[in-house]
Order: C-alpha cells, then sequence, then structure tokens
C-alpha cells in the first residue's frame, strides 16, 4: 500500500495591538495616498509604534489628513505642511498649558 505524504501546514496570524494599523490603512483612513503618508512618515510627522516601522498609531490619521489639508489649501510642499503642522500643535499646546482647565 502507498503511503499518503503528509503535509504540514502552519498558520501564522500576526496582531496588531489595540488602535495600531499599518501604513495602508492609515492612508486610507487619512485619504492619502500610502506613498505620501510614508514620505511624511519619513519628514517625521509621525511615528511609528516600534523598530520594525510596520504598525503606526490609528490616531495619527488625522496630522496626515492636516497635512494634506495644508498642502491642497495653501500650495505647501510635503516639508512645509509638516513644518506646519508642528507649529500648530506646539500653539495648541501652549494654548492648554496658558489656559488649564478648572475643575470645580
Amino acid at each position: 500500500m502507498a503511503q499518503v505524504p503528509r503535509i504540514c501546514t502552519t498558520l501564522v496570524v500576526a496582531t496588531r495591538p489595540p488602535g495600531s494599523c499599518s501604513m495602508a490603512e492609515l492612508a486610507r483612513a487619512a485619504g492619502a495616498d500610502p506613498r505620501v503618508a510614508r514620505r511624511l512618515a519619513a519628514l517625521g510627522l509621525i511615528e511609528p509604534l516600534g523598530p520594525a516601522r510596520d504598525t503606526w498609531p490609528r490616531s495619527a490619521a488625522p496630522r496626515i489628513a492636516r497635512a494634506m489639508r495644508l498642502r491642497r489649501d495653501l500650495g505647501l510642499n510635503l516639508a512645509g505642511a509638516v513644518l506646519v503642522s508642528e507649529l500648530l500643535d506646539r500653539i495648541d499646546q501652549l494654548e492648554r498649558d496658558a489656559h488649564p482647565r478648572r475643575e470645580w
């Protein structure tokens, strides 16, 4: 009787931490092309969740979307959009520091 070869299969399921996504998913959430989102990451607008640079915080989508609006509405290049985004973030932080919420 002929032996039937055994087929070994292994299923590897990669899981991401909650609130994280791939670059393609992040770009789609921001309404941007993945190549542009990767360029914005290279310029420092967003940071990956780990050293492998394959997992990104889903919360970064609004930052990418804002950079895309700055690019579209003001005609800025990507580096300019990153700079303006960082300045706007800094202004927001200064305003929060200057006017903390009062708890009654």
